[in-house]
């Protein structure tokens, strides 16, 4: 039984409320929640709900009443909801209106999944929140396979009542590990290739494409690579999720290598022979290994986990989307493990760096205190959603449209935007209204598939255009170049590795 499963067993007949932390992993889960388990019926069981869910719902007009779905689900409704942690637990702010969504929360049950992938104001939300609906008498559960022991012990400064998890004595193995001393190379990635599936796991999106450019030179497996990260344009990332899905699925017998970045790392339901990844944190790597060997037992010579600590250099990404300190305790924590390892050796090593006195000195402490206190500070009522909204997801990106990308769909493009231009005929009829409003739907949809998130700080700067859409809103032209295989290609020299986590971390 898997953790979904299990989490499904816990809520029971409750309301119920499933949070994940990328819309990845939740649109999978919703997926194999409405096919393989609540299949009849769906629409007045199971929602979804993330800032995208109108396209997964459109692409099921056909066999639901769309509006009446997409209310429901607005409404928190549904007996489950698998939903991103922001539709549930913005309330921490207290803003004007919050009650009702607290009240709902009052008699049911929220499971929170993955949490150690949450950055750390994000963490403060859950411990405010989850104080907030102890004491109104609802439940949660916590279901990871490494829970960072700083969160337990900020639960219990918050007087929240929880039961410690029972001491983890699996002796199953399903991993043998190697730590190599040095960075990343696509040389190491064609030897341990041999006809295998094999998953290597970047830190950031410009080491994912600088390794997937180099394995592409070799003509022998060039049309055996993939590139899966979050310099996609929302279409092609859809189709690239579908395929890592297929290709990963145990059953298969493919042979191939998907380079990645941690948008893997959360509750895919994929199965990899071999990883080869960037150390990042601890926590990080474990969950990384979860995509490898993942319900199998490893009864092998050698290794199937291949953990690149960067050597006398930092990994990619450590200083900006990854702590230094916590980098650095992690890199210490791998010097003794070679071979085979335990889940329990797994949770023993979590359990050594992620406390309060190991972390006092990092900025992730200082972040996850000073958010936790903002929190506690701010008067009821002082925001309204849409400020809190912007505030908890702490947008640090901005939607565009690559130049070459609405150059080669110009037609399509100018062309969805006119639909949305277009105001409601006050003579219209009701159903030429609602044949306006699907219209719209259908226009805005399709124009979302050209359009990526990009970091604030490189949309500044070379930004060409503004294309109205409505009254209040516009969709910018980025100039860069882009391609469906490597994804965007940023054209200024100033391209630093601080962008992965603020675009791929908080994809609500």
């Amino acid at each position: 039984m898997g953790k979904t499963e299990a989490g499904l067993l816990w809520i029971g007949d409750n309301k119920g409320f499933f949070t994940l932390p990328l819309k990845t992993a939740i649109n999978a889960m919703y997926k194999r929640i409405i096919e393989k388990i609540v299949s009849d019926d769906y629409e007045n069981k199971v929602g979804l709900l993330h800032s995208d869910i109108k396209r997964e719902y459109l692409s099921k007009k056909e066999e639901i009443d769309f509006d009446e779905y997409y209310n429901k689900t607005k409404q928190l409704s549904l007996p489950l909801t698998v939903c991103t942690m922001d539709q549930i637990f913005d309330f921490v702010y207290r803003y004007r209106g919050f009650e009702p969504k607290l009240a709902t929360l009052a008699y049911s049950k929220v499971v929170i999944d993955e949490v150690q992938m949450y950055t750390p104001d994000l963490l403060a939300y859950l411990v405010v929140g989850l104080s907030y609906i102890d004491k109104i008498g609802g439940k949660f559960a916590i279901l990871t396979a490494t829970l960072p022991q700083i969160f337990v012990e900020l639960l219990e400064k918050e007087n929240v009542k929880f039961l410690k998890p029972e001491p983890f004595t699996n002796t199953r193995i399903r991993h043998s590990v190697k730590v190599k001393h040095e960075k990343l190379n696509s040389e190491f990635v064609k030897e341990v290739y041999n006809d295998n599936k094999v998953l290597v796991i970047c830190n950031t999106v410009k080491e994912a494409q600088r390794i997937y450019r180099e394995l592409s030179k070799d003509e022998e497996i060039v049309q055996n690579i993939n590139l899966f990260h979050s310099g996609f344009i929302k279409k092609d990332r859809k189709r690239k999720e579908d395929e890592i899905l297929e290709f990963g699925n145990k059953e298969k017998g493919c042979k191939g290598i998907w380079i990645t970045t941690q948008v893997v790392e959360a509750s895919l339901d994929i199965d990899f022979d071999i990883l080869v990844t960037e150390l990042s944190d601890l926590n990080g790597l474990f969950q990384r290994f979860g995509r490898c060997y993942r319900d199998r037992d490893w009864d092998k010579e050698g290794y199937n986990c291949y953990v690149f600590d960067g050597g006398d250099f930092k990994c990619s990404g450590v200083g900006n989307v990854i702590d230094e300190y916590i980098f650095k305790l992690s890199k210490e924590a791998l010097d003794n493990v070679k071979g085979a390892i335990t889940e329990n050796e797994k949770i023993n090593l979590i359990d050594s760096i992620y406390t309060m006195e190991k972390l006092k000195d990092t900025e992730y402490h200082d972040k996850l205190i000073d958010a936790i206190q903002y929190l506690k500070l701010i008067d009821p009522y002082e925001m309204s959603k849409k400020e809190v909204m912007e505030r908890f997801r702490n947008i640090e990106s901005k939607t565009i449209i690559p130049k070459t990308i609405y150059e080669d769909n110009k037609v399509r493009i100018d062309g969805y935007i006119k639909i949305l231009k277009q105001e409601y005929d006050k003579d219209a009829t009701l159903e030429e209204r609602k044949r306006m409003k699907e219209a719209k739907l259908e226009a805005r949809i399709s124009l979302d598939d050209f359009t990526l998130s990009i970091p604030l700080y490189r949309a500044e700067k070379h930004l060409l255009e503004k294309k109205d859409i409505s009254k209040y809103e516009f969709i910018e032209i980025f100039e860069c170049d882009y391609n469906d295989k490597v994804g965007i290609i940023y054209k200024s020299k100033d391209y630093v590795e601080k962008e992965t986590r603020s675009c791929e971390g908080r994809i609500f």
